[in-house]
């Protein structure tokens, strides 16, 4: 195949591991992200990075621009607009579409202080039962969703350490004692000390498969005894 015929979908590590598990195969590849934060944790991968949005119409002019035969979407599993549209973009284009789909770690994880919630909606309901502290570790795409469901909490945001995220937090009201901008994957241990440190009475998360490493995020929570909110994406197929 040549430059263009593959393209690479996610700002994820998943996607960066794949580009990885091309260029090893020397099979020439795109790699698409949506901010200057997944272009930059792209690295010092083989392939071509294009950074930007893109709509679904926009999705299918680049397709046939760049004649692309093959499209792996390994976007986040909660970015479910985006695979919508790719998957639309792709039936239009004529375009061959593979799913990218993380490992589920939640079959056997259960716990007296685990509550899952199928919404943003849910997990602020979950969370209004508990002390004031919440820390939110669900990325910052939503953050103003959740200020405006949680409005008598105290939130504590962990964001990916990048101008644009900091200023969002910013903007929508968090402290600088209410920011946490750090770039995991987290260990168990340094989970339970930032626990300590910020004091949560609540934990949201995503359950975003082996990557997000569930038990690394929850095993520190139990054992300090308090509770976790676990937000969970619908299965795709």
């Amino acid at each position: 195949m040549n430059e263009g015929e593959v393209l690479v979908v996610g700002g994820t590590s998943d996607a960066r591991a794949l580009c990885r598990q091309l260029g090893a195969a020397n099979v020439a590849y795109t790699l698409s992200v949506a901010t200057p934060a997944g272009k930059a944790l792209a690295g010092d991968i083989k392939g071509q990075v294009r950074c930007g949005r893109l709509e679904y119409g926009q999705m299918v002019a680049w397709l046939k621009e760049n004649r692309t035969r093959w499209v792996i979407d390994a976007s986040h599993p909660y970015a479910e607009m985006v695979s919508h549209n790719l998957l639309r973009a792709c039936e239009t284009a004529d375009v061959l579409l593979s799913r990218y789909q993380r490992p589920e770690q939640l079959s056997n994880l259960t716990h007296p202080l685990l509550y899952t919630a199928r919404s943003i909606a849910d997990a602020c309901e979950i969370a209004r039962r508990f002390g004031p502290r919440v820390l939110l570790t669900t990325g910052s795409k939503d953050l103003a969703v959740w200020r405006a469901g949680l409005a008598e909490k105290t939130l504590l945001a962990r964001v990916l350490p990048v101008a644009e995220v900091i200023q969002r937090c910013s903007e929508l009201g968090f402290g600088v004692g209410e920011i946490f901008a750090l770039c995991g994957p987290f260990s168990a241990d340094f989970n339970a000390a930032f626990y300590r440190q910020c004091r949560a009475d609540v934990v949201i998360t995503k359950a975003s498969g082996a990557e997000g490493d569930i038990r690394k995020k929850f095993s520190p929570v139990w054992m300090r005894a308090f509770p976790a909110s676990l937000l969970r994406a619908r299965r795709r197929s």
